[in-house]
């Protein structure tokens, strides 16, 4: 499960996490925002975006994909799981 499906308490076929974890995940997502001065909100949006773009040519698999963060959270990650291309 990504940061963001975390943060916005999407449990996708696993345990409920623990209060410190999603505390420590609020606190890595309010720093990376100060830092690069996006909100929660934007960020989410930009996934959405993100998405929305390669479904026009991908058929993929929404509840395997993460979007996070990289180590150094210097990047945005994304793994996104295609079924088959649409551009056939």
């Amino acid at each position: 499960m990504g940061l963001f499906d975390k943060l916005l308490g999407r449990n996708i076929g696993g345990k409920p996490a623990k209060s410190s974890t999603v505390a420590k995940d609020r606190l890595q997502l309010a720093l990376i925002s100060d830092r690069i001065k996006v909100t929660p909100e934007q960020m989410e949006l930009i996934k959405e975006e993100i998405v929305s773009v390669i479904s026009r040519h991908f058929d993929i698999d929404r509840e395997a994909m993460e979007i996070t963060w990289g180590d150094k959270h210097d990047k945005l990650v994304a793994n996104i799981p295609v079924r088959r291309s649409r551009m056939l």
